[in-house]
């Protein structure tokens, strides 16, 4: 029988949008089980920002996804603790984070686990960023 190859993948999943659910789709296509982290509330503020929609609602979105096999809590960015927890075969990141230090680093720890990272393009349209920026400058306008 043929073993089960698992994902991972990783996101704040704020202000849930096609971007999401793309990277998600295109790591499902990959494996057999896709596990997602979710950042928690206390760790996006480490990140110095702030979730719009809470923790427990954001979760709830992502395991809502027919593409999503587990949704767990992403309490740290230690990327091998959470491979020594769900021992995943495919680390899924989107492409901004490419040739940059800390991925280097984390895929050349991933080396000894034969954990393969794949990188998704970043969708450009669509963000909660680029929401967040439009929502406020709706909100300021003068009607």
């Amino acid at each position: 029988m043929k073993r089960k190859i698992i994902g991972y993948t990783t996101g704040v999943f704020d202000l849930f949008h096609v971007g999401h659910v793309e990277i998600l789709r295109k790591s499902k296509s990959l494996c057999d089980k896709l596990i997602v982290g979710v950042t928690s509330d206390k760790l996006v503020k480490y990140k110095y920002k702030k979730a719009v929609i809470p923790y427990k609602e954001r979760i709830k979105v992502v395991s809502s996804c027919q593409y999503v096999d587990l949704a767990v809590p992403q309490n740290n960015m230690d990327k091998i603790l959470a491979y020594k927890k769900y021992k995943f075969d495919l680390m899924f990141v989107g492409d901004d984070w490419y040739n940059t230090k800390k991925w280097e680093e984390i895929e050349e720890s991933f080396k000894k686990y034969k954990v393969r990272t794949i990188y998704f393009p970043y969708t450009k349209t669509t963000s909660s960023t680029k929401i967040n920026i439009t929502l406020n400058k709706l909100r300021n306008k003068k009607i």
